[in-house]
């Protein structure tokens, strides 16, 4: 009998919600553009309780060793701090100084929704269109969360709507390439033991490689032997980091369906949609895909359009959770999962717990590369992973409070 989406992804252990190959086909000629827009249309944030304006003083940028901060003020004395993207921030902060914080200073937070489009005009700020605009926005956005959060009492997941799950599964991501099979068996093994995750993803090709491997043949041996030693209860993922034409995808995509791995992340460079939908086309295994998208309308289309299963809005490089929340009503209105990629800088896992707490299609697992080194304290949480469970804080706004004394040690950062 012919394995359709649904009996496989039944098998690998994905979430029950998704369609088979031949509904979700019957979906695409029902499914309209007019339907993905008032599914992700607005308002999403429960702000009645703020029945003030909460005028924005300040926006600060500040630095610490390696990692950055924002720092938001409001002209009543509230105040929220987040970690930023270090990561990406160290070369983008610019952005975020002349074209970001201004922006916000005099708006009333509570209006944070409406006011993107004017942001975006702004200035041209539109020509900066890109990941590293929208990093920037998601560092601005997630400040003006945190102080609204803070100001209602209400924690991320309340504010868009209500909390759906407590406790986020996990799958604990590899970040290696190049390594022998052998030796990154060993890295997962310890990464496995350490979290208790009960799913994990390794690395596949040579990232933009135009189809050559970081090692010859790495990819083809370890696709069988994660599975070997692992056994048949760990679920599988695994990222080509657009490694791969669709010829060569398909070839790969083959062996992870042999072996029942339950998604296959990014296999074509990641801006040739019509390469990914060949792929998406051809193969039972689920295809993952998003993570480097900035625009809410190429979203939009490959949605309609089918062109992954799986839906990775990453919350600071699309610019936040507004957009990303977005991008997930309009995958769920498609019959789509979604889980956040994550960029594994700053307090990223952090952020990607709230997500999937609320949003109605959350994958079974969402990627987690390790705890920050940000010094902060949570009450509702200890935010460790335990048996592959991390569990979502309950506080105001993100529900941590990042070290004071951390806080007065970094710079303002006031130039470029």
């Amino acid at each position: 009998m012919k394995t359709t989406r649904r009996s496989f992804l039944s098998t690998a252990g994905i979430i029950p919600f998704m369609i088979s190959k031949k509904t979700l086909a019957s979906d695409s000629n029902t499914i309209t553009i007019d339907d993905l827009d008032r599914a992700a249309a607005g308002p999403l944030l429960h702000l009645e309780g703020i029945r003030e304006a909460v005028t924005i003083k300040s926006m600060e940028l500040l630095r610490n060793g390696n990692e950055f901060l924002v720092r938001i003020r409001s002209t009543n004395g509230a105040e929220g701090v987040i970690a930023a993207n270090s990561s990406r921030m160290r070369d983008t902060y610019p952005i975020f100084i002349n074209r970001v914080a201004p922006f916000w200073i005099g708006k009333d937070a509570r209006e944070i929704e409406t006011l993107f489009g004017e942001m975006y005009r702004q200035g041209s700020n539109y020509k900066f269109q890109g990941l590293a605009f929208w990093i920037c926005v998601a560092a601005a956005e997630m400040a003006i969360l945190e102080m609204l959060g803070r100001i209602s009492g209400l924690s991320i997941g309340q504010m868009f709507g209500g909390v759906k799950q407590g406790e986020i599964a996990v799958y604990r991501a590899s970040g290696n390439r190049g390594n022998r099979p052998e030796e990154e068996i060993e890295y997962l093994q310890k990464l496995v033991e350490e979290t208790g995750a009960k799913a994990i993803k390794f690395r596949l090709g040579g990232r933009m490689s135009n189809n050559r491997d970081s090692l010859p043949e790495r990819t083809e041996a370890l696709i069988p032997m994660v599975r070997d030693v692992f056994g048949d209860k760990m679920t599988l993922y695994a990222d080509a980091n657009s490694s791969y034409d669709a010829t060569n995808a398909i070839r790969i995509g083959r062996m992870m369906e042999e072996y029942k791995y339950a998604f296959f992340e990014e296999p074509c460079p990641f801006d040739d949609l019509w390469e990914t939908k060949k792929v998406t086309d051809t193969l039972t295994i689920p295809v993952a895909g998003g993570e480097q998208e900035f625009s809410l309308r190429r979203f939009r289309w490959s949605i309609l359009n089918r062109v992954v299963d799986v839906v990775q809005p990453d919350l600071h490089y699309f610019g936040g959770l507004i957009r990303s929340t977005r991008v997930a009503l309009m995958a769920a209105k498609a019959g789509l999962p979604c889980t956040p990629h994550m960029s594994g800088s700053g307090m990223g896992y952090v952020n990607s717990l709230h997500f999937c707490s609320y949003i109605p299609n959350a994958a079974p697992h969402m990627e987690y590369k390790g705890m920050s080194d940000i010094p902060f304290h949570c009450e509702t949480s200890p935010l460790k992973c335990v048996n592959g469970i991390i569990k979502t804080p309950t506080g105001p706004g993100f529900g941590l409070e990042i070290d004071p004394d951390y806080i007065k040690e970094s710079q303002v950062v006031t130039t470029i």
